[in-house]
């Protein structure tokens, strides 16, 4: 198959295998992908060279994260037929395109980063900062570009990167020809996803719940999830504006949300009751990504060929990319 026999705009995007994914992702990227690969031509990547670069002692668990990932996009819905779902390391090529890239960004625009600011600060790493982590959007250029992709899906907190990207297209393309389009942003506005304890759903704080989770883990993980703290008896009227319980039936269940802010408000239900119709509805919800995620883990065989081709169609449109860049430079 051809990777270029359509009009239809190239779109990157990709997700650090940690584990198994999470609602937050589920709302804030796989819905989207699903979307965008009716609209796009999708390169959907396991990012796994990108663990390394805050997470090095992780290195034995990303090829099983890897596989697990794939499951929960293909219980999700994509597609392998319509897009290309590959694992970055087995594509090296994007190796050799983020080495030519670091030569052509100074070590300050890296450091002026927003995100990599940020990312010391939270991450709590002080003066141990690895080159690569520095060099974290080179890498993140080189996965856009080698696909010469013109959209890239982010959120507003993601833009500062993407503009290193388009830099570093600029200048390769002004010092050796037109080889790569610039990529324009597709932002999206994730809305802040609460957790059990109602902070931003993440791993790390360990207030996840799996979108592969089984009916009995979905209800045992509501059970004490966070409600309004004012609410102390069922006899108390709520405010779901600021429960994590509302939230959920918004995304999930929206037929029933509208009577279930009337029924807090007003004391109606209480929030054992509450939390008892959302899991009935959410089950019902992921049924169908469960029953499709089963089905995939059931033939480990069949999870490899679909992971074998997706990464050998990355490598064909990347070996053409490099053949271009060679060309270009006079080199390779």
């Amino acid at each position: 198959m051809s990777e270029r026999t359509n009009a239809k705009k190239v779109i990157l995007s990709g997700m650090r295998p940690t584990g198994r994914l999470h609602w937050g992702n589920y709302t804030g990227a796989l819905e989207n992908w699903n979307k965008l690969q009716d609209e796009y031509t999708c390169y959907f990547m396991v990012a796994d060279w990108h663990v390394l670069t805050t997470a090095l002692d992780k290195a034995a668990e990303i090829r099983q994260n890897s596989r697990e990932m794939y499951l929960d996009w293909l219980g999700a819905g994509l597609d392998p037929e319509k897009s290309v779902l590959f694992v970055q390391s087995e594509v090296k090529p994007h190796a050799e395109l983020y080495l030519i890239l670091a030569m052509m960004i100074s070590m300050g625009r890296l450091e002026r980063n927003p995100t990599f600011k940020e990312q010391i600060r939270d991450l709590n790493l002080g003066g141990e900062i690895s080159y690569g982590h520095l060099g974290y959007p080179v890498l993140q250029a080189a996965d856009i570009l080698m696909y010469q992709a013109h959209v890239v899906p982010v959120g507003e907190d993601q833009l500062p990167h993407l503009e290193l990207t388009r830099e570093m297209a600029r200048r390769f393309n002004r010092i050796f020809g037109d080889v790569f389009p610039e990529p324009e942003p597709l932002v999206t506005k994730f809305a802040r996803f609460p957790g059990t304890d109602g902070k931003r759903m993440s791993k790390s704080l360990g207030n996840t719940i799996e979108i592969s989770a089984t009916p009995d883990e979905i209800r045992q993980k509501l059970r004490p999830a966070f409600t309004d703290p004012a609410r102390l008896r069922k006899s108390d009227p709520g405010n779901p504006e600021i429960c994590a319980i509302y939230t959920w039936y918004q995304k999930f269940m929206p037929e029933a949300a509208a009577e279930t802010a009337a029924e807090c408000r007003s004391a109606q239900r209480g929030c054992v009751d509450c939390k008892m119709k959302l899991a009935d509805g959410i089950i019902e919800h992921f049924a169908p990504l469960r029953e499709r995620r089963a089905a995939y883990e059931a033939d480990p065989g069949k999870l490899d060929e679909i992971m074998a081709a997706g990464c050998a169609r990355a490598r064909t449109v990347a070996d053409k990319t490099m053949a271009l860049v060679h060309d270009s430079m006079g080199i390779g």
